[in-house]
């Protein structure tokens, strides 16, 4: 069922940056729905799009005989790719259950990626706080620690710490 979903919104993404919206779309009248203004949704497609230009460029990698290592050097962008159109969706999407889609996206293809990280033996990036929130202040943290109550010390994948 997720693979299902996840495949949807990158169809979704797809027909989005190549400008096809099929004609029931257009159809707003029966539906109660006003028509969108272009310009709204201009920012989106622009930045959708430079994350699959970006994708696209990062996945035209040059074979180096090992099938494994070229495997991974495709997916990590292609799963990248993916992050960055859920971040994007959430910017400016609106829909609850994408919203929610979008940010299960974010937070497993992340551990895909460190998974084909750790399966060719490459160091996995340190953890981050994925963005899954558009930011309403830049300045201002999305969950800011309380002064009496420290962060809680940051997870490790290798098991340090035990």
């Amino acid at each position: 069922m997720i693979v299902q979903r996840k495949a949807a919104l990158v169809v979704l993404a797809w027909i989005l940056a190549a400008g096809f919206v099929p004609a029931a779309a257009h159809d707003t009248e029966h539906h109660g729905y006003e028509a969108m203004p272009a310009s709204t949704e201009a920012p989106f497609l622009r930045e959708n799009d430079a994350a699959m230009s970006k994708m696209m460029s990062a996945m035209a990698v040059k074979p180096t005989g090992n099938v494994d290592r070229d495997f991974i050097e495709m997916m990590i962008p292609h799963h990248q790719g993916a992050i960055d159109m859920a971040q994007t969706y959430l910017r400016y999407g609106s829909n609850e259950q994408l919203r929610r889609i979008a940010q299960e996206i974010i937070v497993e293809q992340q551990q895909e990626i460190a998974a084909m990280r750790l399966a060719v033996g490459d160091p996995v990036p340190p953890p981050a706080a994925a963005p899954t929130q558009a930011r309403p202040f830049a300045g201002v943290p999305l969950n800011p620690p309380a002064n009496d109550n420290p962060p809680p010390p940051a997870m490790s994948m290798t098991g340090a710490g035990k």
